[in-house]
């Protein structure tokens, strides 16, 4: 068994990245073809936070290295900060521009929910996709080629859309920038969720509370 497993060290990450495309690949049959945003979202979310429990009950030590961590909170949320408060102004200000924005209550659940899905979406992309290519052993992938890497399968993800594709490249640039500098995912997660919230409601057009209730009705 140790002789198998010092003949492919990175045998796990590996299927941890396949696992993580066959996600992303889910989404254009479940979401795109056939509608069911909501499902998607919640059976990405269970399947990944069993995962996390599975490993976590086998090496507690593994939350720390995804960046699952109060280390560098601080200097995550500094160093995001210049970078999402800009986007979210002219988010604002785009949609007012084009008679898009909209002051509506439901944006406000959203801001607490939709962080959620922002942090399991930056740990299935940025902590075990851009991680495990860095954590490689076997091949040796410099920082900037993940970064490009990373960040245009994510714009892929959200196709058809070319704004959306456009923002979610730039968008998880500095997301995994930020993790490569401070391994901390928290905050990544957490700006994720809040500056796509207005992205969706003021430039795409989307009001997420009405997609989310969709499922009650």
């Amino acid at each position: 068994m140790n002789l198998l497993i010092k003949a492919n060290p990175d045998k796990d990450k590996w299927l941890q990245i396949t696992a993580v495309v066959i996600t992303g690949l889910l989404k254009f049959i479940l979401v795109d073809w056939l509608a069911l945003r909501v499902f998607y979202i919640v059976s990405a979310c269970l399947f990944w936070l069993i995962f996390i429990r599975v490993k976590y009950k086998n090496d507690p030590s593994v939350i720390q290295e995804w960046g699952f961590q109060k280390k560098y909170l601080r200097h995550s949320f500094w160093f995001l900060l210049p970078f999402a408060l800009p986007f979210s102004i002219l988010i604002l200000i785009y949609g007012l521009s084009t008679h898009t924005f909209f002051l509506n209550w439901h944006i406000i659940p959203i801001f607490f929910i939709y962080p959620m899905w922002g942090i399991i979406q930056q740990f299935i992309v940025v902590g075990l996709v851009a991680g495990n290519l860095k954590r490689l052993s076997t091949v040796k992938i410099a920082d900037w080629q993940i970064l490009i890497i990373v960040s245009f399968l994510f714009a892929i993800i959200h196709f058809p859309d070319i704004r959306l594709m456009i923002y979610a490249f730039a968008m998880e640039l500095i997301f995994i920038l930020t993790y490569f500098r401070y391994q901390n995912l928290w905050i990544p997660g957490i700006f994720h969720g809040w500056v796509s919230s207005l992205f969706l409601f003021f430039v795409m057009k989307r009001d997420l509370w009405n997609e989310l209730l969709i499922i009650f009705q």
